[in-house]
């Protein structure tokens, strides 16, 4: 596997981890009171904005003529920790 396919693996594992904590966090919010449902609807939201962020990173990356992609994959990189974050943040929280 080349370094670029590791790499848009790797982020595709991270949106997937993410989808796994926004469902987490949806079924957490069905059982319970409604001020703190609106709290883990604003929070999966919130997720789910950033996995669309991220897929649109990784077709860009896919992309990228072979001359372009050694630059895309800093970007790949912050879409990597962004996500990493979010994740954090939301077990965190919830």
């Amino acid at each position: 596997m080349s370094n670029r396919e590791e790499i848009v693996q790797k982020i595709k594992a991270k949106v997937d981890e993410l989808n796994a904590e926004v469902s987490r966090l949806e079924a957490k919010a069905k059982g319970t009171e409604a001020d703190l449902r609106i709290k883990y609807k604003d929070e999966i939201a919130k997720l789910k904005e950033r996995r669309e962020e991220a897929k649109a990173k990784i077709e860009e990356f896919q992309q990228a003529g072979d001359s372009a992609w050694q630059d895309l994959k800093v970007g790949l990189q912050g879409a990597w920790d962004y996500l990493d974050e979010a994740i954090k943040s939301a077990k965190s929280r919830f």
